[in-house]
């Protein structure tokens, strides 16, 4: 089987020019603006994929969860920070055993996530690199103080098992603002606050040699702002529609899920093989969509069960049963999720299909 129309359905497929593509212009991006590429790799989970943006001049790959970070690291990926918070006595147990196979870093945005692995990593003789998160605005895990970010870096630095790096944020709330003029004002005062707070670290003592910022949408702006080290987008090599409702074009999105149309209804309504379980269940807030059809502006992705998906013709189509179509999904990362393989192609031919093994990797 050599041709992506070949393939059994549903598919995950990844159009690997387009992904390469991707790839480079993020790390020129970054290159050009002085900060070091991390991506997150929870929009992949794919080690051969985190290999490309390491040949492309990445210092590492950053995850979500300490299980991805167990399949990278098996997969021969040194370089890793697990960007969220690590609790409790197993999972300070996994971590202690990976950092000695790896460089891991880690997040902390209290002492009690910091203590327990400070005195796990002291008694194994591990000094493991953490960085401070800092909540700039999308309301969900870090510090919401300077005194209160002061205080733990204070206290790290006493620590003999973690060794401080620096500061970190995840600017999501950028997905809300649709107006890049609010994205670059946002983008601005984010890197302002980080800059704020990396001088009182300095002043009292305990200066970051990391200021790490993570998201797609505000990559670009970011990476023109000074003292930021770091970046850390993840979605940029794929694209989404959500993507595209802020401003890439459609053909900068490399992911698409190919399935088989099962059922024309004499209604308009044309069912396809494909539903929650192939795409997620992310809906795209614009028209309460589960996707976009390639190639069939007459078709809207209107439903979506398990494992059926609901396709409304506004005009006359030419899809019948058994006809294939390529559907891109509103979110990237959570589509991967659903699925075991990724299957990679040029054109329509396909190149190799990659297991995505750290895929359910959820603790």
């Amino acid at each position: 089987m050599t041709n992506i129309y070949d393939l059994d359905t549903p598919a995950l497929l990844a159009d690997l020019d387009r992904v390469e593509q991707n790839v480079q212009e993020m790390a020129l991006l970054a290159r050009e603006g002085g900060k070091a590429l991390r991506p997150h790799a929870k929009t992949h989970k794919t080690p051969e994929i985190a290999r490309i943006q390491i040949e492309a001049g990445s210092t590492g790959i950053t995850v979500a969860k300490l299980g991805e970070a167990e399949v990278m690291a098996a997969a021969g990926i040194q370089d890793i920070f697990i960007a969220n918070q690590i609790v409790g006595p197993q999972k300070i147990a996994r971590l202690i055993r990976l950092a000695t196979i790896a460089i891991i870093s880690i997040a902390v945005d209290s002492l009690d996530v910091a203590e327990p692995i400070d005195d796990a990593a002291r008694a194994a003789g591990l000094r493991i690199p953490v960085l401070i998160e800092v909540d700039t605005g999308n309301a969900r895990a870090g510090t919401r103080s300077a005194e209160e970010l002061l205080r733990i870096a204070r206290a790290v630095t006493f620590c003999k098992g973690l060794e401080l790096r620096g500061i970190y944020t995840h600017e999501g709330q950028l997905y809300r603002l649709l107006s890049a003029e609010e994205r670059a004002e946002q983008s601005h005062a984010i890197a302002t606050h980080m800059r704020a707070l990396a001088d009182l670290m300095t002043e009292q003592g305990t200066p970051p040699e990391v200021i790490s910022v993570g998201s797609t949408p505000g990559a670009a702006l970011l990476a023109a702002e000074e003292r930021i080290t770091e970046m850390r987008p993840g979605v940029y090599l794929f694209n989404d529609r959500m993507q595209i409702q802020l401003g890439v074009p459609l053909e900068r999105c490399a992911l698409t899920v190919m399935a088989t149309v099962t059922s024309v209804r004499s209604d308009g309504k044309i069912i396809i093989d494909a539903g929650t379980k192939s795409m997620a269940g992310d809906i795209f807030p614009k028209d309460r969509t589960f996707g976009l059809v390639l190639g069939h502006p007459e078709l809207q992705f209107v439903g979506a069960s398990e494992e059926h998906g609901h396709l409304l013709a506004g005009s006359a189509t030419n899809l019948r049963v058994g006809r294939k179509v390529r559907i891109v999904p509103n979110h990237a990362c959570t589509c991967v999720n659903m699925h075991d393989k990724i299957v990679v192609h040029r054109g329509e031919q396909i190149e190799a299909i990659w297991p995505i093994a750290a895929r359910g990797k959820i603790n």
